[in-house]
Protein backbone atom coordinates (compact mmCIF):
# COMPACT_ATOMS: atom_id res chain seq x y z
CA UNK A 1 0.00 0.00 0.00
CA UNK A 2 1.28 3.47 -0.90
CA UNK A 3 0.14 6.80 0.55
CA UNK A 4 0.86 10.29 -0.73
CA UNK A 5 0.85 13.06 1.86
CA UNK A 6 0.39 16.59 0.57
CA UNK A 7 2.11 18.78 3.16
CA UNK A 8 5.28 18.43 5.20
CA UNK A 9 4.25 20.20 8.38
CA UNK A 10 3.90 18.67 11.83
CA UNK A 11 0.78 16.69 10.93
CA UNK A 12 2.03 15.44 7.58
CA UNK A 13 5.43 14.35 8.88
CA UNK A 14 3.96 12.63 11.93
CA UNK A 15 1.49 10.83 9.64
CA UNK A 16 4.40 9.69 7.47
CA UNK A 17 6.15 8.20 10.50
CA UNK A 18 2.97 6.58 11.81
CA UNK A 19 2.05 5.07 8.43
CA UNK A 20 5.61 3.82 7.92
CA UNK A 21 5.50 2.17 11.36
CA UNK A 22 2.38 0.30 10.20
CA UNK A 23 4.06 -0.87 7.00
CA UNK A 24 2.43 1.63 4.65
CA UNK A 25 4.80 2.99 2.02
CA UNK A 26 4.54 6.79 2.16
CA UNK A 27 5.82 9.79 0.20
CA UNK A 28 5.54 13.38 1.44
CA UNK A 29 5.17 16.23 -1.07
CA UNK A 30 5.89 19.68 0.38
CA UNK A 31 5.27 22.95 -1.47
CA UNK A 32 8.25 24.92 -0.10
CA UNK A 33 11.70 24.36 -1.59
CA UNK A 34 13.32 23.83 1.81
CA UNK A 35 11.76 23.09 5.19
CA UNK A 36 13.20 25.68 7.56
CA UNK A 37 12.77 25.93 11.37
CA UNK A 38 10.05 28.61 11.30
CA UNK A 39 7.67 29.85 13.96
CA UNK A 40 8.11 30.10 17.72
CA UNK A 41 6.77 27.98 20.58
CA UNK A 42 4.07 25.33 20.75
CA UNK A 43 2.89 22.91 23.41
CA UNK A 44 2.60 19.16 23.02
CA UNK A 45 -0.05 17.79 25.37
CA UNK A 46 0.40 14.37 27.00
CA UNK A 47 -1.89 12.46 24.60
CA UNK A 48 0.18 13.72 21.65
CA UNK A 49 3.43 13.00 23.49
CA UNK A 50 2.20 9.44 24.03
CA UNK A 51 1.86 9.04 20.25
CA UNK A 52 5.33 10.50 19.67
CA UNK A 53 6.80 8.28 22.39
CA UNK A 54 5.31 5.25 20.64
CA UNK A 55 7.16 6.43 17.52
CA UNK A 56 10.43 6.46 19.48
CA UNK A 57 10.80 10.25 19.77
CA UNK A 58 10.49 10.80 23.53
CA UNK A 59 14.22 11.17 24.26
CA UNK A 60 14.70 13.58 21.34
CA UNK A 61 11.76 15.69 22.52
CA UNK A 62 13.18 15.80 26.03
CA UNK A 63 16.53 16.94 24.67
CA UNK A 64 14.94 19.84 22.77
CA UNK A 65 11.92 20.97 24.75
CA UNK A 66 11.02 21.93 28.28
CA UNK A 67 8.99 19.47 30.33
CA UNK A 68 6.10 21.65 31.50
CA UNK A 69 5.67 21.58 35.26
CA UNK A 70 2.56 23.70 35.74
CA UNK A 71 -0.03 25.92 34.08
CA UNK A 72 -1.10 29.08 35.91
CA UNK A 73 -3.83 31.59 35.05
CA UNK A 74 -3.67 35.17 36.34
CA UNK A 75 -5.90 38.20 36.00
CA UNK A 76 -4.66 41.36 34.26
CA UNK A 77 -3.15 42.58 37.55
CA UNK A 78 -1.02 39.46 37.93
CA UNK A 79 -3.07 37.86 40.71
CA UNK A 80 -3.38 34.09 40.54
CA UNK A 81 -6.70 32.55 39.50
CA UNK A 82 -5.90 28.88 38.91
CA UNK A 83 -2.84 26.65 39.11
CA UNK A 84 -2.57 23.04 38.04
CA UNK A 85 0.34 20.64 37.57
CA UNK A 86 0.96 19.37 34.07
CA UNK A 87 2.51 16.27 32.52
CA UNK A 88 4.38 13.93 34.80
CA UNK A 89 4.03 16.43 37.66
CA UNK A 90 0.28 15.82 37.41
CA UNK A 91 0.68 12.04 37.41
CA UNK A 92 0.58 11.44 33.65
CA UNK A 93 2.68 8.57 32.32
CA UNK A 94 4.35 10.93 29.80
CA UNK A 95 5.39 14.59 29.94
CA UNK A 96 3.86 17.68 28.42
CA UNK A 97 6.46 19.61 26.41
CA UNK A 98 6.87 23.24 25.44
CA UNK A 99 9.08 23.32 22.37
CA UNK A 100 10.17 25.48 19.44
CA UNK A 101 7.82 24.70 16.56
CA UNK A 102 10.60 24.86 13.97
CA UNK A 103 12.94 22.61 15.94
CA UNK A 104 10.16 20.09 16.43
CA UNK A 105 9.33 20.08 12.73
CA UNK A 106 13.04 19.70 11.92
CA UNK A 107 13.20 16.68 14.27
CA UNK A 108 10.23 15.09 12.51
CA UNK A 109 11.74 15.76 9.08
CA UNK A 110 15.12 14.30 10.04
CA UNK A 111 13.39 11.20 11.42
CA UNK A 112 11.31 10.77 8.26
CA UNK A 113 14.41 11.06 6.07
CA UNK A 114 16.26 8.54 8.23
CA UNK A 115 13.49 5.95 8.45
CA UNK A 116 11.72 6.30 5.11
CA UNK A 117 14.65 7.42 2.96
CA UNK A 118 15.58 10.75 1.43
CA UNK A 119 13.61 10.04 -1.73
CA UNK A 120 10.40 9.91 0.32
CA UNK A 121 10.27 13.69 0.85
CA UNK A 122 9.76 15.80 -2.28
CA UNK A 123 10.14 19.55 -1.71
CA UNK A 124 9.11 22.34 -4.04
CA UNK A 125 6.08 20.25 -5.03
CA UNK A 126 2.73 22.01 -4.53
CA UNK A 127 -0.46 19.95 -4.74
CA UNK A 128 -2.59 20.85 -7.79
CA UNK A 129 -5.37 18.25 -8.01
CA UNK A 130 -6.20 14.57 -7.81
CA UNK A 131 -8.58 12.15 -9.48
CA UNK A 132 -10.03 8.89 -8.23
CA UNK A 133 -8.78 5.88 -10.22
CA UNK A 134 -11.41 3.57 -11.72
CA UNK A 135 -9.80 0.49 -10.22
CA UNK A 136 -9.21 2.15 -6.85
CA UNK A 137 -6.66 4.59 -5.51
CA UNK A 138 -5.87 8.09 -6.74
CA UNK A 139 -3.82 9.92 -9.34
CA UNK A 140 -2.22 13.11 -8.03
CA UNK A 141 -0.70 16.08 -9.84
CA UNK A 142 1.81 18.55 -8.38
CA UNK A 143 3.37 21.80 -9.50
CA UNK A 144 7.15 21.35 -9.60
CA UNK A 145 8.18 24.85 -8.59
CA UNK A 146 11.81 24.37 -9.51
CA UNK A 147 11.04 23.13 -13.02
CA UNK A 148 8.04 25.42 -13.45
CA UNK A 149 5.74 22.67 -14.68
CA UNK A 150 3.01 20.30 -13.55
CA UNK A 151 4.05 16.69 -12.90
CA UNK A 152 1.74 13.69 -12.74
CA UNK A 153 -0.28 11.70 -12.59
CA UNK A 154 1.43 10.03 -9.63
CA UNK A 155 -0.50 6.96 -8.52
CA UNK A 156 -1.15 6.02 -4.88
CA UNK A 157 -3.62 3.98 -2.90
CA UNK A 158 -4.72 7.08 -1.01
CA UNK A 159 -4.02 10.80 -0.60
CA UNK A 160 -3.74 12.69 2.68
CA UNK A 161 -4.26 16.44 2.46
CA UNK A 162 -2.12 17.85 5.28
CA UNK A 163 -1.54 21.21 3.62
CA UNK A 164 -2.68 23.55 6.38
CA UNK A 165 -5.46 26.01 7.00
CA UNK A 166 -5.37 27.20 3.37
CA UNK A 167 -5.49 23.60 2.13
CA UNK A 168 -5.80 23.20 -1.62
CA UNK A 169 -6.98 19.62 -1.09
CA UNK A 170 -9.81 20.83 1.15
CA UNK A 171 -10.67 23.60 -1.31
CA UNK A 172 -11.22 20.92 -3.94
CA UNK A 173 -13.78 19.27 -1.66
CA UNK A 174 -15.37 22.57 -0.58
CA UNK A 175 -14.77 25.10 -3.37
CA UNK A 176 -17.24 27.65 -1.97
CA UNK A 177 -15.81 27.71 1.55
CA UNK A 178 -13.67 30.81 1.17
CA UNK A 179 -11.24 32.30 3.67
CA UNK A 180 -10.82 31.23 7.31
CA UNK A 181 -13.03 32.84 9.95
CA UNK A 182 -11.35 35.54 12.03
CA UNK A 183 -12.00 35.59 15.76
CA UNK A 184 -11.45 39.34 15.96
CA UNK A 185 -8.16 38.87 17.83
CA UNK A 186 -4.56 39.33 16.68
CA UNK A 187 -1.54 37.63 18.24
CA UNK A 188 2.01 38.94 18.36
CA UNK A 189 4.43 36.08 19.00
CA UNK A 190 8.12 36.10 19.82
CA UNK A 191 10.88 34.31 21.73
CA UNK A 192 13.85 35.79 23.60
CA UNK A 193 16.45 34.36 25.96
CA UNK A 194 16.09 35.80 29.44
CA UNK A 195 16.20 34.86 33.11
CA UNK A 196 13.83 32.05 34.13
CA UNK A 197 10.53 33.01 35.75
CA UNK A 198 8.53 31.21 38.44
CA UNK A 199 9.56 27.51 38.47
CA UNK A 200 11.58 27.82 35.25
CA UNK A 201 9.16 25.32 33.70
CA UNK A 202 5.92 27.24 34.20
CA UNK A 203 3.41 28.16 31.52
CA UNK A 204 1.36 31.25 32.36
CA UNK A 205 -1.62 33.06 30.93
CA UNK A 206 -2.80 36.44 32.15
CA UNK A 207 -5.67 38.73 31.26
CA UNK A 208 -8.96 37.81 29.59
CA UNK A 209 -10.62 37.26 26.20
CA UNK A 210 -10.00 40.80 24.93
CA UNK A 211 -6.40 41.13 26.10
CA UNK A 212 -4.18 38.24 27.03
CA UNK A 213 -0.55 37.39 27.65
CA UNK A 214 0.88 33.86 27.31
CA UNK A 215 4.46 33.08 28.36
CA UNK A 216 6.42 29.83 28.62
CA UNK A 217 10.00 28.50 28.15
CA UNK A 218 10.75 26.35 25.09
CA UNK A 219 14.41 25.29 25.24
CA UNK A 220 15.91 22.57 27.42
CA UNK A 221 19.40 23.68 26.33
CA UNK A 222 18.77 27.15 27.78
CA UNK A 223 17.25 25.61 30.93
CA UNK A 224 20.40 23.55 31.49
CA UNK A 225 22.40 26.80 31.43
CA UNK A 226 20.12 28.37 34.02
CA UNK A 227 18.42 30.53 31.41
CA UNK A 228 15.06 30.56 29.63
CA UNK A 229 14.31 30.81 25.92
CA UNK A 230 11.01 32.49 26.70
CA UNK A 231 8.17 32.29 24.21
CA UNK A 232 5.61 35.07 24.61
CA UNK A 233 2.31 35.87 22.93
CA UNK A 234 0.49 39.19 23.31
CA UNK A 235 -3.13 39.05 22.15
CA UNK A 236 -5.60 41.89 21.55
CA UNK A 237 -9.16 41.90 20.28
CA UNK A 238 -9.37 44.35 17.38
CA UNK A 239 -12.64 43.21 15.78
CA UNK A 240 -15.57 40.86 16.08
CA UNK A 241 -15.87 37.19 15.06
CA UNK A 242 -16.62 36.98 11.37
CA UNK A 243 -15.12 40.37 10.47
CA UNK A 244 -12.69 40.30 7.53
CA UNK A 245 -9.25 39.34 8.85
CA UNK A 246 -6.64 42.14 8.74
CA UNK A 247 -4.17 39.96 6.83
CA UNK A 248 -3.53 36.40 5.71
CA UNK A 249 -1.89 34.57 8.60
CA UNK A 250 1.78 33.79 8.16
CA UNK A 251 4.14 32.43 10.80
CA UNK A 252 6.79 34.90 9.65
CA UNK A 253 4.94 38.17 9.07
CA UNK A 254 6.86 40.87 11.03
CA UNK A 255 4.79 42.67 13.66
CA UNK A 256 5.01 46.27 14.84
CA UNK A 257 5.46 46.61 18.60
CA UNK A 258 3.64 49.96 18.48
CA UNK A 259 0.45 48.12 17.55
CA UNK A 260 0.17 46.31 20.87
CA UNK A 261 2.70 47.41 23.49
CA UNK A 262 0.83 50.57 24.62
CA UNK A 263 -1.90 48.26 25.93
CA UNK A 264 0.62 46.18 27.88
CA UNK A 265 2.86 48.87 29.39
CA UNK A 266 1.39 48.39 32.87
CA UNK A 267 1.73 44.60 32.83
CA UNK A 268 4.57 44.44 35.36
CA UNK A 269 4.03 41.64 37.85
CA UNK A 270 5.97 40.23 40.77
CA UNK A 271 6.81 37.15 38.70
CA UNK A 272 7.40 38.83 35.30
CA UNK A 273 7.98 42.32 33.89
CA UNK A 274 6.48 41.94 30.43
CA UNK A 275 7.33 45.42 29.06
CA UNK A 276 10.98 44.85 29.99
CA UNK A 277 10.92 41.42 28.33
CA UNK A 278 9.33 42.86 25.18
CA UNK A 279 11.91 45.67 24.97
CA UNK A 280 14.69 43.06 24.85
CA UNK A 281 12.96 41.22 22.01
CA UNK A 282 14.27 42.22 18.56
CA UNK A 283 11.26 41.04 16.55
CA UNK A 284 7.76 39.67 16.89
CA UNK A 285 5.45 38.01 14.37
CA UNK A 286 1.85 39.04 13.80
CA UNK A 287 -0.81 36.38 13.37
CA UNK A 288 -4.60 36.89 13.20
CA UNK A 289 -6.42 34.24 15.24
CA UNK A 290 -8.53 32.27 12.76
CA UNK A 291 -10.28 28.94 12.36
CA UNK A 292 -12.85 27.33 10.08
CA UNK A 293 -16.29 25.91 10.70
CA UNK A 294 -16.26 22.10 10.97
CA UNK A 295 -17.32 20.38 7.75
CA UNK A 296 -19.53 17.35 7.27
CA UNK A 297 -16.85 15.07 5.83
CA UNK A 298 -13.07 14.82 5.40
CA UNK A 299 -12.84 11.60 3.40
CA UNK A 300 -13.93 11.32 -0.22
CA UNK A 301 -13.10 8.02 -1.87
CA UNK A 302 -9.36 7.48 -1.54
CA UNK A 303 -8.57 10.98 -0.26
CA UNK A 304 -8.83 12.54 3.19
CA UNK A 305 -7.73 15.52 5.29
CA UNK A 306 -5.51 15.80 8.37
CA UNK A 307 -4.43 18.47 10.85
CA UNK A 308 -5.18 22.11 10.07
CA UNK A 309 -6.49 21.11 6.64
CA UNK A 310 -9.21 19.13 8.43
CA UNK A 311 -9.92 21.08 11.62
CA UNK A 312 -8.16 24.45 11.98
CA UNK A 313 -8.86 25.78 15.47
CA UNK A 314 -8.02 28.78 17.61
CA UNK A 315 -4.71 28.40 19.49
CA UNK A 316 -6.56 27.91 22.77
CA UNK A 317 -5.81 25.09 25.18
CA UNK A 318 -2.58 24.13 23.36
CA UNK A 319 -4.38 21.76 21.02
CA UNK A 320 -3.58 22.55 17.38
CA UNK A 321 -0.41 20.51 16.85
CA UNK A 322 -1.50 17.88 19.36
CA UNK A 323 -4.71 17.12 17.48
CA UNK A 324 -2.81 16.74 14.19
CA UNK A 325 -0.59 14.16 15.90
CA UNK A 326 -3.65 12.28 17.14
CA UNK A 327 -5.02 12.34 13.58
CA UNK A 328 -1.80 10.71 12.38
CA UNK A 329 -2.10 7.83 14.85
CA UNK A 330 -5.76 7.20 14.01
CA UNK A 331 -5.14 7.35 10.26
CA UNK A 332 -2.22 4.92 10.39
CA UNK A 333 -4.14 2.46 12.52
CA UNK A 334 -7.22 2.29 10.25
CA UNK A 335 -5.20 2.33 7.02
CA UNK A 336 -3.17 -0.67 8.13
CA UNK A 337 -6.12 -2.52 9.57
CA UNK A 338 -8.68 -1.84 6.86
CA UNK A 339 -8.19 -5.11 5.03
CA UNK A 340 -7.54 -3.35 1.75
CA UNK A 341 -10.78 -1.33 1.85
CA UNK A 342 -9.16 2.09 1.86
CA UNK A 343 -12.44 3.93 1.29
CA UNK A 344 -13.92 2.28 4.36
CA UNK A 345 -10.74 2.86 6.37
CA UNK A 346 -10.69 6.57 5.59
CA UNK A 347 -14.35 6.86 6.55
CA UNK A 348 -13.57 5.06 9.83
CA UNK A 349 -10.74 7.56 10.46
CA UNK A 350 -13.16 10.41 9.78
CA UNK A 351 -15.79 8.92 12.09
CA UNK A 352 -13.26 8.75 14.91
CA UNK A 353 -11.60 12.12 14.50
CA UNK A 354 -14.07 14.56 12.92
CA UNK A 355 -16.60 14.71 15.81
CA UNK A 356 -13.82 14.87 18.40
CA UNK A 357 -12.04 17.78 16.72
CA UNK A 358 -15.31 19.60 15.90
CA UNK A 359 -16.06 19.59 19.64
CA UNK A 360 -12.66 21.16 20.34
CA UNK A 361 -13.18 23.85 17.66
CA UNK A 362 -16.44 24.76 19.40
CA UNK A 363 -14.88 24.65 22.87
CA UNK A 364 -12.00 26.87 21.77
CA UNK A 365 -14.46 29.44 20.41
CA UNK A 366 -15.81 29.55 23.96
CA UNK A 367 -12.19 30.09 25.17
CA UNK A 368 -11.72 26.54 26.38
CA UNK A 369 -10.09 26.36 29.82
CA UNK A 370 -9.07 30.03 29.51
CA UNK A 371 -12.72 30.89 30.15
CA UNK A 372 -11.85 31.20 33.84
CA UNK A 373 -9.87 34.39 33.18
CA UNK A 374 -12.79 36.03 31.38
CA UNK A 375 -15.23 34.98 34.12
CA UNK A 376 -13.00 36.63 36.72
CA UNK A 377 -12.62 39.76 34.56
CA UNK A 378 -16.40 40.07 34.21
CA UNK A 379 -17.01 39.58 37.93
CA UNK A 380 -14.04 41.57 39.24
CA UNK A 381 -12.80 44.03 36.56
CA UNK A 382 -10.99 46.08 39.20
CA UNK A 383 -9.26 43.09 40.73
CA UNK A 384 -9.90 41.11 43.88
CA UNK A 385 -8.53 40.56 47.36
CA UNK A 386 -9.96 37.09 47.90
CA UNK A 387 -10.41 34.86 44.85
CA UNK A 388 -13.10 32.81 46.60
CA UNK A 389 -15.30 35.92 46.66
CA UNK A 390 -15.21 35.93 42.85
CA UNK A 391 -15.15 32.26 41.77
CA UNK A 392 -15.16 29.01 43.70
CA UNK A 393 -12.51 26.33 43.54
CA UNK A 394 -15.16 23.86 42.39
CA UNK A 395 -16.11 26.06 39.42
CA UNK A 396 -12.47 26.43 38.43
CA UNK A 397 -11.82 22.71 38.73
CA UNK A 398 -14.92 21.82 36.74
CA UNK A 399 -13.92 24.04 33.80
CA UNK A 400 -10.38 22.63 33.74
CA UNK A 401 -11.54 19.00 33.98
CA UNK A 402 -14.25 19.41 31.33
CA UNK A 403 -11.81 20.74 28.75
CA UNK A 404 -9.36 17.90 29.36
CA UNK A 405 -12.16 15.43 28.65
CA UNK A 406 -13.34 17.27 25.51
CA UNK A 407 -9.77 17.47 24.18
CA UNK A 408 -8.98 13.88 25.16
CA UNK A 409 -6.09 14.42 27.56
CA UNK A 410 -7.52 13.50 30.94
CA UNK A 411 -5.19 11.12 32.78
CA UNK A 412 -7.28 8.01 32.18
CA UNK A 413 -7.40 8.59 28.41
CA UNK A 414 -3.65 9.17 28.16
CA UNK A 415 -2.84 6.11 30.29
CA UNK A 416 -4.65 3.92 27.74
CA UNK A 417 -2.41 5.00 24.83
CA UNK A 418 0.94 5.71 26.50
CA UNK A 419 3.70 3.18 25.78
CA UNK A 420 4.20 0.88 28.75
CA UNK A 421 7.26 1.75 30.81
CA UNK A 422 7.32 5.45 29.83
Amino acid sequence: MHAIIGGGGIGGLTAALALHAQGVETTVFEAVDAVRPLGVGINLLPHAVAVLADLGLLDALAELGVETKELIYFNKFGKEIWREPRGRTAGYPVPQFSIHRGQFQALLLATVLERLGRDRVKTGMAYVRHAQRTGGGVDVWFNDRRAGKTVGPIAADFLVGADGIHSTVRAGFYPEEGLPRWSGAVLWRAAIEDAPFLSGRSMIMAGHADQKLVVYPISNEALRRGRSLTNWIAELRLGQPGDPAPSREDWNKPGDFRDFMPKFESWRFDWLDFPALARKTPEAFEFPMVDRDPVEAWSFGAATLLGDAAHPMYPVGSNGASQAILDARALARVAAGGGGDIHGALKAYEAERLPATAAIVAANRRQGPEEVMTIVEARAPNGFERLEDVISHDELETIAAKYKQVAGFDRAAVAKVAPKGD
